[in-house]
């Protein structure tokens, strides 16, 4: 069992090294949409002692895990905290500091419409305030929404998730009560536990190609930090894209009142994947497609929210998708070299999280009718491999060894 580290982690000069548990929770079903529940599919459920002890053993100080709302409070202002209760005594026991992810995606079965229910920003602090009362000296690092601008898209913008709007209006008529949801999460968390820390977890954007008229790289690139910028207050009248929330449905009155409850995150956590988190799209082409964009992406995005916002920085979600360790190990020295590169050019990563420790399933699953294992993705430093009996055998690989000899080493070069 290791030693948990302390609350400042974030400011002690050192870079943490951590791993992260998939907790995508989209439970609401429809015709041709499945119930996405990555902790049902990896089978963590009835496997998290097991994952929680792999976690520590790979020699991670810091650990994304989230919490299902939807299993916490399956009604209306009737909390369940029986399993979280054993959950937190276990990280304490073996020494692991969880960054709580409060809101991975989903929202309960019985909150109507979702996010954009009238009540959902104070429902969701509401519940947040009772997780860091209840847990507070085990639960002190939370994260109160997961990249809000994938969740407004898939919900907002391409209709894929509740409440299945789309277009920009759709977009934008998510993404506001999204922050607000946001911001007096934040509140909460803080009246309940003075000492807890805010980390903000942002989706990675770049951008390569040709992305024509009324959206190309000027308008992506600010594009990209609406959620952010909104929840800082930094989205008044002058803003680049002022113009644009409203002209999609904001009503200015609320934007001015978001401003107004502006919240300044104690670490600001990007997510970043090499091969997926650059988009590209070719000359006369109606959609994107992936570009690899290596460590020279990783740099590009690191930097450009350093100098945007000035706030402790942490790589929240990385990993390499491959069949074999070598590619996965391979990632993991360009990290570490990456990592300090930037600290010498004066930018401080405070943290890096490979995420996900354990392989997942992709969230098309939820769309489709084919087996889950043809969706298995092969993320993690722990494989998932499923026995004639059904369950899902842990089996760390070679990048797991890997992975704890570079923490051992305190994530120097070797």
């Amino acid at each position: 069992m290791a030693t948990r580290i302390s609350g400042d982690w974030f400011a002690d000069g050192r870079t943490h090294w951590g791993v992260g548990i998939e907790d995508t929770f989209v439970p609401q079903e429809r015709p041709g949409h499945r119930k996405l529940d990555l902790y049902e599919l990896t089978q963590h459920y009835e496997n998290w002692r097991d994952d929680l002890a792999l976690a520590a053993g790979c020699g991670a100080e810091l650990i994304r895990w989230g919490i299902p709302w939807y299993m916490t409070e399956r009604s209306d202002g009737v909390f369940d905290f029986s399993w979280m209760d054993e959950v937190a005594a276990e990280m304490s026991r073996l020494g692991l500091r969880p960054v709580i992810d409060l809101m991975h995606y989903g929202t309960p079965l019985w909150l109507k419409n979702g996010f954009i229910n009238p009540r959902y920003p104070d429902l969701v602090a509401r519940y947040a305030g009772r997780i860091a009362e209840r847990y507070a000296g085990v639960f002190d690092d939370f994260t109160p929404l997961n990249e809000p601008m994938i969740n407004a898209i898939w919900c907002g913008m391409d209709g894929k998730w509740p409440p299945y709007l789309t277009g920009h209006s759709g977009f934008v008529t998510v993404l506001v009560p999204l922050v607000e949801g946001l911001q007096r999460t934040c509140e909460a968390i803080k009246a309940a536990n003075p000492a807890a820390t805010v980390v903000h977890v942002d989706a990675g954007f770049l951008w390569r190609g040709e992305f024509g008229a009324g959206r190309d790289q000027v308008f992506l690139d600010e594009w990209r930090f609406l959620a952010i910028d909104m929840a800082l207050g930094r989205v008044t009248a002058g803003h680049p894209l002022w113009k644009y929330l409203v002209c999609s449905g904001a009503s200015p009155d609320r934007l001015d009142a978001i401003s107004c409850q502006a919240i300044t995150p104690d670490v600001l956590g990007i997510n970043y994947y090499p091969a997926f988190t650059a988009q590209g799209r070719q000359p006369g082409a109606s959609s994107d497609h992936p570009v690899e964009a290596g460590t020279q992406g990783l740099t590009d995005l690191v930097t450009a929210y350093h100098q945007r916002y000035g706030i402790p920085l942490a790589i929240t979600e990385t990993s390499r998708i491959a069949e074999e360790p070598p590619d996965k190990i391979a990632w993991t020295d360009d990290l570490v070299r990456t990592v300090a590169e930037l600290k010498s050019d004066g930018v401080f990563i405070a943290a890096v999280f490979w995420f996900p420790l354990l392989d997942m399933y992709d969230w098309e699953y939820r769309f489709v009718t084919t087996p889950l294992d043809a969706h298995r993705q092969r993320f993690g430093l722990v494989d998932l491999v499923r026995g004639p009996d059904n369950r899902l055998a842990r089996v760390p690989n070679a990048a797991y060894d890997h992975f704890r000899d570079v923490t051992r080493q305190g994530g120097r070069q070797r």
